[in-house]
């Protein structure tokens, strides 16, 4: 089946968070929103076939993980991955960032140092402070374009640090990290004690030409000290059905987490979360559905940075290995981060990902959504060099 994603679907009046919250965020809702990430595509029909049989049943009552829950998740991660993994090393979790905040309460004490590698996703930092822990930076280098882990500073910083949270691949800097490089996490963290969590849920938005390396995959000190969180979310764009999972293969780290979300009545999914996972990835259609994505996705991002060196070339692409998220390199703009942001809602009327969120080295950078109709980025690229224009920098091009 070939699917379109050209085609543009009206996401206004659904309660869509990228729309309904552009008026409180922005105090305008004239912006074409390019910042939250879930996908502009229409979710799969397979998923929808699935979630409208189930609704067949006039009951939507209290239930509990099938079998089938545990077999697509272990199937899935062994076809896209090469992980072999058993079912009783597979949970529920209601989201990635609910999970990676239980294991924070689980496996750290309030007052505990945990790693992190900004820019990074915001949410990180977010948990751990609201969980009274303390956040280390080990900032990501950027060079040539391309990010890359500060070793020589992890050494140092890492220790006395209770967890570590690992973004792979990483948001928003686009990085599938190497074996190798990963090896030498597991290396440093084990020897210091600390716990990785890694988060994976861009794992299936590996573009073509790059290969995604489980973090627990790479040595046997990675996968006794490791817990891994990953979800069909991303890869199908069904964020609102809160169905992602846990993976750990250490039995006794993983006795406690389980203890610790049953506990809480955390380890459990709604009536929909477990037919939808079952049905992306289950049966060839999940597959053939995502290899077309991703080659519209790849395409989306190569059209972003040409159109940007021919007409914008103060604004950079950092060319993500995965995801539709792309890092936007706006220093040479020579903008504070409060006039950069204004210039993208006022004068380009575009909503984007303020790259302050994701740490002080996120400041210069702003991040774009790129999973949505061609028709949708030329719209929006030209009103960026309209707002390029009306500011001046082509005119600061053609004196250079």
């Amino acid at each position: 089946m070939q699917y379109d994603f050209d085609e543009v679907i009206e996401r206004r009046g659904t309660g869509a968070l990228k729309y309904e919250a552009l008026l409180p965020r922005w105090g305008r809702d004239d912006l074409i929103p390019l910042w939250v990430a879930d996908m502009d595509f229409r979710t799969p029909p397979f998923i929808m076939e699935a979630i409208r049989r189930r609704c067949e049943h006039e009951i939507l009552g209290y239930t509990v993980k099938p079998r089938a829950f545990f077999e697509a998740i272990r199937d899935w991660v062994d076809r896209r991955h090469g992980w072999k993994v058993n079912a009783s090393e597979i949970g529920f979790a209601p989201g990635i960032v609910p999970g990676i905040s239980s294991a924070i309460q689980c496996f750290t004490e309030p007052g505990d140092k945990i790693m992190i590698q900004p820019p990074v996703y915001h949410p990180f930092a977010m948990i751990i402070r609201e969980n009274g822990r303390e956040i280390v930076n080990n900032p990501l280098i950027l060079e040539n374009g391309r990010y890359r882990m500060d070793f020589n500073h992890m050494q140092e910083a890492v220790r006395g640090c209770r967890m570590f949270i690992l973004c792979n691949p990483h948001n928003p800097g686009g990085r599938v990290w190497s074996p190798e490089e990963l090896r030498r996490v597991a290396e440093i963290c084990t020897a210091n004690g600390t716990l990785v969590v890694s988060d994976e849920i861009h794992a299936d938005l590996t573009l073509p030409g790059h290969r995604h390396t489980v973090f627990a995959t790479v040595s046997e000190q990675a996968r006794m000290n490791s817990v891994t969180y990953m979800a069909p979310s991303k890869t199908f764009n069904v964020p609102g059905l809160g169905s992602s999972y846990v993976i750990c293969q250490n039995p006794d780290l993983f006795a406690k987490y389980q203890d610790f979300v049953s506990g809480r009545e955390l380890a459990e999914g709604h009536v929909f979360a477990y037919d939808g996972l079952i049905s992306a990835y289950s049966g060839p259609e999940g597959e053939e559905w995502l290899a077309q994505a991703l080659d519209y996705i790849q395409e989306n991002i190569r059209f972003i940075d040409a159109e940007l060196r021919r007409r914008m070339p103060k604004i950079k692409t950092i060319m993500p290995d995965a995801s539709y998220l792309v890092f936007l390199d706006c220093r040479e703009m020579n903008l504070s981060q409060k006039e950069l942001v204004e210039f993208f809602v006022d004068g380009a009327r575009l909503a984007l990902n303020d790259g302050s969120i994701f740490g002080k080295e996120g400041e210069g950078f702003m991040r774009l959504n790129a999973g949505c109709p061609r028709s949708i980025l030329e719209r929006a690229l030209s009103q960026l060099e309209e707002a390029y224009e009306n500011r001046g920098f082509r005119q600061q091009q053609s004196q250079n």
